[in-house]
């Protein structure tokens, strides 16, 4: 799994006109799932988002976590994000799970997140969807599960 963390001070996701999540500040979190991706990986990677330190505190330092900062959290699902831009003009994005697969460990995700403590706004797999969002510093983050020791 892949994903990009951005520190917001807002963000919303909408379908077709009408806004379906909304948060103040918190983590917009763009989701990609991969074919080789396993429920152990969903959890992985929910405590290491949700556990990250990068909130300023009173001395202007990245120290404080979501928990600390009474933060939400926004998760829109990418499958873009496994994207491959190395040949051509045209991604190709076989590196992305298939749908069924990548939207059981997207919804799993969401479910881990509210587990933790942080029921998650969300956009709708697979539907097109117009993210906006006010980043804060901005502190953006990649995250790949493949990196991570499960």
């Amino acid at each position: 799994m892949r994903a990009v963390v951005t520190r917001v001070n807002s963000a919303s996701v909408s379908i077709d006109g009408t806004i379906r999540g909304e948060i103040g500040q918190g983590f917009l979190i763009l989701l990609g799932v991969a074919p080789e991706d396993t429920p152990q990986h969903v959890r992985k990677l929910a405590e290491k988002i949700l556990g990250l330190r990068v909130f300023c505190d009173a001395q202007d330092k990245m120290n404080l976590s979501l928990t600390d900062v009474g933060g939400s959290v926004l998760v829109v699902s990418q499958f873009t994000l496994y994207g491959d831009c190395s040949h051509g003009r045209r991604p190709s994005f076989i590196g992305a799970a298939a749908p069924e697969k990548a939207n059981a460990l997207y919804e799993q995700f969401l479910a881990e997140c509210a587990s933790l403590g942080f029921p998650p706004q969300h956009g709708e797999f697979g539907a097109n969807m117009q993210v906006a969002s006010e980043n804060n510093g901005p502190v953006t983050l990649i995250i790949d599960t493949r990196e991570l020791k499960i």
